[in-house]
């Protein structure tokens, strides 16, 4: 991790965790878990355990099944998870989508991530090194030079 704060992780870094297609990413992806966990500073909200489950039972080559999916959210992810869903949530993210021009859900993770006083949101699907209302940074830990 780059950051001394709190750090957002999205769900696609907990999908690379599982995809031995992609060697190098899932490495990062593991690091980066493991690291969160350890440090006590990483977090997720509601909606990343639900996009992460979605994925892993249905679009990864081998499909977790429940119990599989269901014992890595709670070693994994449960211990991150500090922002549960709500209607401000809901009207940040689509301030915040007039502002940013990101798809909705994005929006909504950037929220969770703003709620959760991150410093960091990791994730390969947003602008990297861009700069959210002066307090959250995105960074795609998987470029090969980071900025």
């Amino acid at each position: 991790m780059t950051t001394d704060g709190t750090v957002f992780l999205d769900s696609n870094i907990f999908v690379y965790a599982f995809l031995s297609s992609e060697p190098r990413k899932r490495a990062i992806a593991i690091e980066l878990i493991e690291a969160c966990l350890g440090s006590g500073r990483g977090c997720v909200s509601y909606q990343v355990v639900q996009e992460f489950a979605n994925v892993a039972r249905k679009k990864f080559a081998t499909t977790l099944s429940a119990s599989e999916c269901k014992a890595f959210i709670d070693a994994a992810m449960q211990p991150l998870n500090r922002v549960a869903s709500s209607t401000g949530i809901v009207h940040t993210a689509l301030d915040l989508q007039d502002e940013l021009r990101y798809s909705f859900y994005d929006c909504l993770m950037i929220a969770a991530a703003l709620q959760s006083g991150a410093d960091t949101l990791y994730t390969e699907d947003l602008q990297h090194w861009q700069l959210i209302r002066g307090t959250l940074r995105i960074a795609n830990p998987f470029l090969d030079v980071a900025t």
